[in-house]
């Protein structure tokens, strides 16, 4: 079996190579295409801007930001539909970096001009030296189970038929796990008893560290708050509805749990 690439994180502060791949991403988020693994391009020349996002396949990668937006490049998730679950880790890096960039053009604390520093992933305030990180935001997403039944919901955001397991932020003060509690509690209206970790998946969408768990239900009565949930149910694992993306951590828990009871039965 022939070794999967994996984004090596390296090459911080090499900005102006001339021999690397490099991923372009627009002003939306869009992605053009290129001839390595769909997204990467040869580089010909330097990019004194471009932001160092570590080695692929054994050649330094470089992003590229493109200030227009083109509407013909793919979004993110459009090509994470596309690409092989290896390519996530790539994708999902090049956009949190390009959402981070973008975003912190200027100082959060006077407002005065930010430039990236040369040997780390931040921007500098021009004025008060404050150093801005690109931002991880920390959620759950929990499958959450009866027996051998799954409750799946759809956000009004979904494509229409999808369904997919829980989210919601953590909010300060809160561990992973009350959080979890909470939010199935407010979405859903359902108690939650034993939960257990799956791992973990940083989601560029734009900046969600996401920690999975599997969650067993206390009891089936669904209550749903008709705004950030505007259906769920519990399904059978022969019965699925469509589901999300296979990269998604939401999918691999979704898998994970069926291919389990498949094992079971």
């Amino acid at each position: 079996m022939v070794d999967q690439p994996r984004l090596e994180r390296t090459l911080k502060h090499a900005r102006h190579l001339e021999k690397a791949r490099h991923i372009r991403v627009d002003a939306a988020g869009g992605i053009v295409a290129g001839e390595v693994d769909g997204i990467l391009g040869e580089l010909r020349y330097p990019l004194p801007h471009a932001i160092a996002l570590g080695q692929w396949r054994g050649e330094p990668v470089l992003l590229s930001l493109d200030e227009a937006t083109h509407p013909e490049w793919p979004s993110g998730r459009e090509w994470l539909n596309q690409l092989p679950e290896y390519a996530f880790e790539l994708i999902s890096t090049a956009l949190q970096v390009s959402h981070w960039r973008r975003d912190h053009r200027f100082c959060g604390r006077c407002g005065k001009p930010t430039q990236q520093h040369r040997n780390e992933l931040a921007m500098v305030c021009s004025n008060c030296r404050l150093r801005a990180y690109p931002r991880q935001s920390p959620c759950i997403i929990t499958l959450v189970s009866h027996g051998r039944q799954l409750l799946l919901a759809r956000s009004p955001r979904f494509k229409q038929g999808r369904f997919s397991t829980l989210a919601g932020f953590i909010e300060p003060g809160e561990s992973a796990e009350q959080a979890l509690r909470r939010e199935v509690m407010e979405e859903v209206g359902v108690e939650i008893g034993r939960v257990r970790y799956f791992k973990s998946q940083s989601w560029p969408f734009p900046h969600s560290f996401m920690l999975a768990f599997f969650a067993e239900a206390v009891s089936r009565d669904i209550h749903i708050d008709g705004v950030e949930i505007e259906a769920a149910d519990w399904f059978e694992p022969e019965q699925l509805p469509a589901l999300p993306a296979v990269g998604a951590i939401s999918r691999q828990l979704i898998d994970t749990f069926v291919n389990g009871i498949a094992i079971q039965d």
